[in-house]
């Protein structure tokens, strides 16, 4: 029997509505935030599309006026009109946010650890 994938994740994605805009370069495109994770994003492709595979994008999401998380990313795929990220630096203010985002939405404590856990073993 083969494992689906969402059944191999080590992080739970929440879905999240928020003001998020995706970098590259010269490129800025407003995009819609379908989820997120500890780990990375799903977003609604923007059209027209010119993001480059090889190059690292930045993502800011807007949680309010003043505060927001930041993070650079690599696009991981390309799929079905949506595309997913996984990232790769984000600063100390920003994971501190995202942590809180997650532990709100989880409503689970120990599910927060085992995902801070699995995020520093990756």
């Amino acid at each position: 029997m083969s494992e689906h994938p969402a059944d191999r994740r080590r992080f739970k994605r929440i879905a999240f509505d928020a003001r998020t805009e995706l970098s590259q370069g010269e490129f800025i495109w407003p995009v819609k935030l379908i989820d997120l994770s500890l780990k990375g994003l799903l977003i609604e492709r923007p059209e027209p599309w010119l993001g480059s595979r090889e190059q690292m994008f930045s993502v800011d999401i807007h949680l309010s006026k003043d505060i927001e998380i930041k993070m650079d990313v690599q696009l991981t795929h390309n799929e079905h009109g949506q595309l997913g990220f996984v990232c790769r630096y984000i600063s100390l203010d920003s994971i501190a946010r995202l942590r809180r985002l997650i532990e709100l939405n989880l409503g689970d404590q120990r599910e927060l650890e085992r995902e801070l856990g699995a995020l520093i073993e990756a």
